[in-house]
């Protein structure tokens, strides 16, 4: 009987130490894989339109436009003329001559940004287009001083001004265009809407890369700048494993996300060689404050010692291409 049993618990046994071997390989390759997931972020900008109370307006007091009163004269109007042309006099005539020199200058400078295509903050409304663009680049980790460069540019940027972000955009895109040789993957795309839809685009695609993530170690988002500590940016016992310590090398990658929301039609071309995506980081990095909303620039690996796999990269980052 007692051999009977024995004969019974042992192929039992035997099944839950394989299992048991199954599991521990499993959660030991998924902590590898989470430990690849450090990551930087450099983001700002605003999708709120200006208030109305901006721009006020005198009552029509049925002889045209009064833009203030003043002493010897009537208002923007025919009594306008009559001092300017000779007919009266005094101050009021001086003052008419100011009112037609500085709506000589409003007409003037309304037709410069008219046909220079500037954007004036007031002539922006909930339907005004808008441009989500998003470029992807995924380089050899052996650039490792492009990491280096976008951690000294999280480090020093000003977020909260969009003459800031717009030089973010430019010195990341600038770092990008000094590494070609180890351009391997790229890939991205632009989406237009209206304003009020571009905000739940824009924070799609930054949420949809920061998920990949399993922490950002660096950010500075509207100027509030974070850094875990280094010790705390590999879960405990990584540095352990040699395995892990090969970050350079052919299976190993560094992805850059830029993702900007520029007023206006923004187009970049489709990325399928080294020249398309030359000529879409130049224009990424040229949009000017004065169309930029916001943006997003992320990246990963970010901590050192850790790194991004083939496998890593063909699970999170399916829709790059080969360039």
């Amino acid at each position: 009987m007692r051999q009977k049993l024995q004969r019974a618990i042992k192929p039992l046994f035997k099944s839950l130490l394989i299992l048991s071997l199954v599991l521990t390989l499993a959660l030991s390759h998924a902590d590898g894989a989470l430990a690849a997931r450090s990551g930087g972020r450099i983001g700002g900008g605003s999708f709120r339109m200006p208030s109305s109370s901006s721009r006020t307006y005198a009552p029509n007091r049925g002889g045209g436009y009064y833009p203030a009163p003043y002493p010897g004269g009537g208002g923007f109007g025919f009594p306008f003329l009559i001092p300017f042309l000779g007919i009266g006099g005094g101050f009021g005539g001086l003052f008419s001559i100011l009112i037609f020199i500085a709506i000589a200058n409003f007409i003037l400078q309304a037709f410069r940004r008219t046909t220079s295509g500037e954007v004036d903050a007031a002539d922006i409304s909930s339907n005004s287009p808008v441009s989500v663009t998003r470029l992807q680049v995924g380089m050899l980790a052996s650039a490792r001083t492009l990491q280096a460069e976008l951690n000294h540019i999280a480090e020093t940027a000003d977020t909260n001004s969009p003459e800031g972000r717009a030089e973010i955009l430019q010195e990341a895109s600038l770092a990008l265009l000094r590494h070609p040789e180890y351009w391997v993957y790229a890939g991205g795309g632009t989406h237009s809407s209206r304003l009020t839809s571009a905000e739940a685009e824009f924070n799609r695609l930054a949420i949809a890369e920061r998920s990949k993530f399993t922490a950002e170690t660096l950010s500075n988002v509207n100027n509030q700048l974070k850094a875990a500590n280094p010790k705390d940016a590999l879960p405990a016992g990584e540095l352990d494993n040699p395995t892990r310590l090969i970050t350079e090398g052919p299976g190993a990658y560094i992805i850059v996300t830029l993702v900007a929301a520029t007023l206006g039609k923004f187009q970049t071309p489709t990325i399928n060689n080294a020249d398309d995506l030359r000529q879409a980081l130049r224009q990424i990095g040229s949009i000017p404050s004065d169309k930029l909303l916001a943006i997003e620039v992320l990246w990963t690996p970010q901590a050192e010692g850790d790194t991004l796999t083939t496998d890593d990269l063909l699970a999170e980052y399916t829709d790059l291409k080969l360039v």
